[in-house]
Parts: C-alpha cells; structure tokens; sequence
C-alpha cells in the first residue's frame, strides 16, 4: 500500500539535448533559405515587370506623338532614344515606320488612305535586349508623291 507521507523522488531533467539543437538549428536554416531565394526571385520579378510596365507607357506616348504628327515620313524609318529621366535610367530607344496600308481604287492627290504605323520600342534589361512593338492605323489626305506611279 502506497503511503502519502513518504516522498517519491523523480530524477527527472528539463531541457534539450543537444542533438535536438543541431537537428532544429538546421531545420530553421533549410526554411529560412528557401524564404530568402523566394524573395529574391519575387523582387527580380518585381523589377521585370516595373521595367515592362514604363517600357509599355514609353512605347504609348511615343505612339500617340507618332499619330498626331502630320510630318511623319513615309516609308522612311526614324528612330532616337528615350530621355534616361522618363526612362527610369535603363537603356531604352524606339524605331518608327509609316506605310500606306490601303488607298483608293484610283488614287488622286487630296484623297484618303490608311497609313500603318509600326512601331519597336527596345530597352536593356541586364546585357539582354528585350523589344516591344505596337502598331496603330491613322487617316492619310494623299499628296502627289504618296501616289504610286503606274507603267504606260
């Protein structure tokens, strides 16, 4: 029969080993390096698409620059560069070409047409040159030398 005035003694000690040390030390490196290269390849992928997205309002305003100007040489490429302050400091230039997409059937001077206009924006993403290209149709008033001339 059990007593309950004589004192049991339990040795008994708290804590970890230190093999369980060793063992959760290298579970929490192993999660906190799969935490790190996650947020690296996020924040790469951040600065891919801040990157494509000012390249995009770049190649818009060019765009819309291109359709209001009445000067635009056809089938004449043109071309520059983008101010590196609208740019956000990347590399980036633009390319430009106008062609009559459709006319008349008997073509005559002060007629309209549809003009094509093709444009490539390119800019440099680390040593790779990505491009983007839009096009856009405008109303032309045909000129004399817009008109192509036919044989005899």
């Amino acid at each position: 029969m059990w007593k309950a005035s004589e004192p049991t003694i339990v040795n008994s000690k708290r804590g970890f080993t230190l093999l369980e040390m060793i063992v959760a030390t290298l579970i929490m490196a192993v999660a906190v390096t799969g935490l790190i290269s996650g947020i690296a390849g996020a924040t790469r992928n951040a600065a891919h698409l801040r990157d494509y997205d000012r390249v995009v309002q770049m190649a818009r305003l060019r765009m819309n620059e291109l359709l209001v100007d009445p000067r635009l040489p056809l089938n004449a490429g043109v071309g520059g560069m983008f101010d590196p302050a609208l740019s956000g400091g990347m590399e980036a230039g633009w390319q430009a070409q106008s062609s009559i997409f459709e006319m008349p059937p008997h073509p005559a001077p002060g007629q309209l047409a549809l003009e094509h206009i093709r444009l490539q924006v390119w800019w440099m993403s680390g040593s790779q040159r990505r491009t983007l290209e839009l096009e856009a149709l405008r109303k032309k008033v045909l000129l004399q030398e817009d008109i192509p001339v036919v044989g005899p």
